[in-house]
């Protein structure tokens, strides 16, 4: 089989995004070859792909819920009880910086509408409390560590507000863009938005209308380069709050119908609003074929897959000894950054302002681990026939924007791997270079045990990065397949290693 080497330069990856779109309309006459080539040809814009490659963010859920030890608040809560007096910002990025994570959200308010900047246009707020006087700004406190450690940025803003008053009217969106604001105008580099989807009543017992659009545009004017989360054009909950993603996670969906509105906002040069999509949620099929085949339209559209380190979001002193431990860490890595996902992994500081000791040991425990575990690719080490000698290097260089890929017409790959002496593995990993579109939709692997080949190793999707644990498998001969793909498939980095399980 003839093969082919891609090395996408910075110059020739912007001329690729101009070529391909993160969205594409779907015409009545589209017959299925249409639609499949259509898909595969959908791309994350340069923030999504950004965001891709974070794998690990951290959630800080703090505020005056932490001092009432309660997970939602009313809004009516006394804040002169909220006085973190040891809080230390750059304790908290330390910790997730030695767990490998490379990007923080702060809630900024949760849904009391207690907030941890001094806003102008609340008293509801930092300013009104006994912490640094009055003088505090904790959004300032976390900015500034994340910046000092090379930590993306981010902030949460839960538009349910059930302290202020205006809550349910067109008044409160203006609050809501006023507040905005000052989180994107005051704080330098913000990396990430996150809007919540709760939407219950406020303090006068009316629901809100929220005024997407206007909080869209802000962004996209203020912090260009922030993608926008959950209920955001950028990034969507992946349907669970269990650090589980879908084993077939597809990041091309297919979308319902839409208004005319909603259709030009979508052909722009950028996705401004919340796509529309087919189905629910909480469906396990998400992207495939079959429904692909009924959709108006195909969006770009990856999947946040958030979990807590505890069984709450903020913190509880009786959850002490339920901290998920290293082992369980790695359990989440791989059904979620390993499901083609994201992890947004939350955790919560104490009442002293700091991460309890547990959260950090055990953070500190999952990166070592990681270290150890993916340091050391056995394939690399590995004779790879069928392929060229210089897609093979391709696929085990660290960078996604070089990779193997067959000819155009070609939507199966088989290659086989020979060592010299037995090897031991049991993990596969597998990544595709999603600038280029996502195409894998289902690939086997199997090992020469001396008389007969016999499967470690299948799935579908790959996307990003797809994960696979199995037994331990001892062999020295390994063959690969690619047995179904949107188009020819690319295949930007391809390993084997041995985690240990005893830990």
């Amino acid at each position: 089989m003839k093969n082919t080497l891609i090395v996408l330069s910075l110059l020739l990856t912007a001329k690729a995004y101009g070529q391909q779109k993160s969205y594409v309309s779907i015409s009545k006459t589209d017959n299925q070859s249409t639609i499949i080539t259509k898909a595969a040809n959908v791309v994350p814009s340069a923030r999504q792909l950004r965001w891709q490659g974070l794998e690990l963010t951290a959630f800080f859920h703090f505020g005056i819920n932490t001092f009432t030890d309660r997970e939602w608040g009313d809004g009516k809560e006394d804040i002169s009880k909220f006085n973190p007096e040891l809080l230390d910002a750059e304790q908290w990025v330390k910790a997730i910086k030695a767990a490998g994570f490379k990007q923080a959200i702060i809630t900024a308010k949760h849904h009391d509408g207690f907030c941890l900047w001094p806003s102008k246009f609340t008293e509801h707020s930092i300013k009104n409390t006994p912490y640094k006087n009055g003088k505090g700004d904790i959004v300032k406190e976390v900015a500034d560590a994340c910046r000092k450690y090379n930590i993306g940025f981010g902030v949460y803003l839960s538009p349910w507000d059930r302290n202020n008053p205006s809550y349910g009217s067109d008044a409160y969106n203006t609050y809501f863009v006023n507040q905005l604001t000052e989180l994107l105008t005051q704080y330098g580099k913000v990396d990430e938005v996150w809007f919540d989807g709760a939407n219950g009543e406020g303090p006068n017992g009316k629901k809100q209308v929220y005024d997407f659009d206007a909080w869209y545009s802000l962004i996209r004017k203020l912090q260009p380069q922030a993608v926008i989360a959950v209920q955001g054009p950028d990034v969507r909950w992946v349907g669970t709050e269990t650090g589980v993603g879908r084993e077939t996670e597809w990041s091309v969906l297919p979308m319902a119908e839409q208004s005319q509105e909603k259709i030009a906002a979508l052909s722009q040069k950028e996705v401004n609003v919340i796509p529309t999509l087919s189905g629910s949620y909480k469906d396990q099929d998400r992207g495939s074929r079959a429904k692909l085949a009924n959709a108006t339209g195909l969006v770009w559209y990856p999947a946040e897959t958030d979990v807590s380190i505890r069984p709450g979001w903020f913190y509880h002193s009786n959850e002490d000894a339920k901290v998920k431990t290293p082992k369980r860490l790695m359990e989440v890595y791989f059904t979620s950054v390993g499901r083609n996902g994201v992890l947004l992994l939350n955790i919560p500081p104490n009442t002293k302002g700091l991460i309890a000791d547990r959260d950090v040991q055990n953070l500190e425990a999952f990166g070592q681990e990681m270290k150890k575990t993916f340091s050391n690719n056995i394939a690399k080490s590995a004779a790879i026939n069928s392929i060229s000698s210089k897609a093979v290097k391709a696929m085990f260089d660290g960078k996604l924007n070089t990779y193997f890929t067959p000819n155009d017409k070609d939507t199966t790959v088989t290659f086989e791997l020979n060592w010299p002496e037995k090897v031991t593995f049991n993990v596969l990993s597998l990544q595709e270079n999603i600038a280029v579109g996502q195409r894998i939709e289902k690939f086997a692997a199997a090992y020469f045990d001396g008389a007969e080949w016999k499967d470690f190793a299948s799935g579908t999707t790959v996307g990003y990065k797809r994960l696979l644990k199995f037994d331990a498998v001892t062999a020295k001969k390994v063959r690969f397949k690619i047995l179904s793909s949107r188009l020819n498939p690319t295949l930007a980095e391809f390993g084997l290693y041995l985690l240990d399980e005893k830990k």
